[in-house]
């Protein structure tokens, strides 16, 4: 068995929970005159790509600016009969293109990929990350998320449509239980 074989046989369960995929990520187009500022505050997750640190309901996402110029991000989830919250650090290393930022939850875990692919700023944002290993398999998230807990079908269909021109698989898309969650 080849090394690289090996790897994968190994790594797979691991990510089982997750949306892989052979073959290297897609290069999706992002949100062209990106604003961080306006993008700052309260997201709501209304769908996503399965991820195995995001099983709960009520999940949100709160952004907000450090004295240092990082982001700090707040996520929070209701899961297991109890509220956990996990802060994380958001950072644009490329201020040519700030739709593609970087966060990283751990001081042991690089940065990875959260790309901005479309936001209205008010209303909905579509979000992707994708991480290649070895250049064999690809490892994506996505995110549909709202300034509410609640919005119209055709604006998730809008987004699905989104990812699925920009070569996401949107096909293990899964909705997040908002109700009965507090604000």
């Amino acid at each position: 068995m080849t090394s690289a074989a090996f790897l994968i046989l190994l790594v797979l369960p691991l990510v089982s929970s997750q949306s892989y995929h052979w073959g290297a990520c897609p290069d999706p187009k992002i949100q062209p005159n990106f604003n961080i500022e306006k993008y700052l505050g309260t997201w709501y997750e209304i769908e996503k790509l399965p991820a195995s640190f995001e099983r709960g309901k009520c999940i949100e996402a709160n952004y907000n600016t450090r004295p240092d110029g990082t982001i700090q991000v707040l996520n929070s989830q209701f899961y297991k009969q109890k509220f956990r919250t996990v802060e994380g650090t958001a950072v644009i290393p490329d201020p040519r293109e700030p739709a593609r930022l970087k966060v990283s939850f751990s001081y042991f875990t690089p940065y990875a990929p959260y790309w901005v692919l479309t936001t209205d700023y008010s209303t909905v944002a579509v979000v992707y990350s994708c991480t290649d290993v070895l250049h064999l398999f690809h490892i994506d998230f996505a995110w549909i998320l709202s300034r509410s807990r609640f919005v119209q079908p055709q604006t998730v269909q809008y987004a699905k449509q989104l990812l699925a021109g920009e070569g996401v698989d949107v096909y293990r898309m899964k909705p997040t239980d908002q109700l009965g969650c507090k604000d």
